[in-house]
């Protein structure tokens, strides 16, 4: 059953996978100070979701709301409590990620893989970017585990993400900075990043400068570089060097001609033109990683990248299944209700495919309430 039909039809269940305390924090967030037309937290909640999950506008809310007995209100009153809900819908949507954070933690005995990335949602009608939601992805259990939401000018970090001592990150080319490299490094993290030629300048064992672009040259076909290297300190920034390893492969013709082709047809359209180091770094794949030679070796820590994809699937996900980037909503207030709505069903969609809930016979989370049966009158 399609999660919108849930909301409609199944919602008593539904909402047993939610934290428990959403009449409390609608309260103290002034969500639901009022309660007039919306009687409980759980009502509120099921006509964002109405909103947000089902694809409706505000009018047609509304009058779903009424024909289902879930609420009276007009879709101004509606806009109202939407508007006043995204505080509310954040610290939901914060707590159910901690708690999910907590849970793996306690499950996972070694290397805790994380990829983060970042993915940009826009109004309906804007020539720009809008917003940027900042994703935190466990690989081993193929589920979020951290959301940040930014405006445009909010760019993608590793400092932006909360850091456990242990834990692997990996990020594509936008992570690659140095501050955000130490950030990891210095909460006990290690780091798995992919480069280009010149985002983080490289330092030797002497403290000399590494020329990425000539050192990719000596590597041939079917071999793998892995080099021990330093990130250069920004005393500027105070930012430290930090210690790692440069691995790079090169790649097939045909990969390579393709990354060659989509970089020219960029310039071109830019009215750039191309540095040389940048065609030639086209033909490999080469990452920074702090983790040492005995804990992985340069090949496993190549096919290890390549798992990067898992996050774009869930972006695809959110983007294919909840329609993340149909947003109708203008007001800033209301897009920040739509947008933390739908990821708060997208971590739903996830916890009802999870074997502990999917195999259980009732098929939700833990039942609410107790009956007793000894009060039950029965007429036969």
């Amino acid at each position: 059953m399609e999660l919108y039909e849930t909301v409609d039809r199944d919602w008593s269940a539904l909402v047993t996978l939610l934290p428990d305390d959403l009449d409390t924090s609608s309260f103290e967030s002034g969500a639901l100070v009022r309660k007039r037309e919306v009687q409980s937290a759980s009502v509120l909640m099921r006509l964002a979701m109405a909103y947000a999950v089902g694809g409706r506008s505000l009018r047609e809310t509304s009058t779903w709301a009424h024909d289902a007995g879930v609420a009276d209100l007009s879709d101004v009153a509606l806009l109202k409590r939407l508007k006043g809900s995204s505080r509310w819908l954040g610290g939901v949507l914060a707590r159910m990620l901690a708690g999910r954070t907590q849970e793996l933690a306690s499950r996972c005995s070694g290397l805790r893989v994380r990829i983060l990335d970042a993915t940009t949602v826009s109004r309906s009608g804007s020539d720009g970017i809008d917003w940027r939601i900042h994703l935190g992805y466990d690989l081993g259990a193929l589920v979020i585990d951290h959301v940040e939401l930014t405006d445009a000018k909010g760019g993608e970090t590793f400092a932006r993400h909360p850091i456990r001592d242990g834990e692997l990150i990996i990020g594509d080319g936008g992570y690659a900075h140095r501050r955000g490299i130490h950030q990891v490094v210095s909460h006990g993290g290690h780091v798995l990043v992919r480069l280009n030629w010149q985002n983080v300048p490289l330092r030797d064992a002497n403290g000399g400068p590494v020329d990425i672009a000539a050192m990719l040259t000596q590597v041939p076909a079917g071999s793998v570089l892995d080099s021990r290297v330093w990130t250069a300190p920004d005393d500027k920034a105070g930012v430290p060097s930090v210690a790692g390893r440069l691995v790079a492969v090169r790649k097939s013709q045909a990969a390579a001609e393709q990354a060659r082709r989509r970089l020219t047809q960029q310039a071109r359209k830019k009215g750039r033109t191309l540095d040389q180091r940048t065609l030639l770094s086209a033909d490999y794949i080469f990452v920074f990683t702090t983790l040492a030679f005995d804990q992985m070796s340069g090949a496993d820590v190549l096919e290890l990248y390549r798992f990067r994809w898992q996050v774009e699937l869930a972006f695809k996900r959110l983007k294919g299944i909840l329609t993340l980037d149909q947003m109708a909503a203008q007001n800033d207030d209301l897009c920040k209700t739509f947008l933390f709505t739908k990821i708060i069903a997208a971590l739903l969609v996830e916890k009802l495919a999870r074997p502990d809930v999917g195999f259980s016979p009732w098929g939700y989370g833990r039942p609410t309430s107790t009956i007793n049966v000894a009060a039950l009158s029965f007429s036969l």
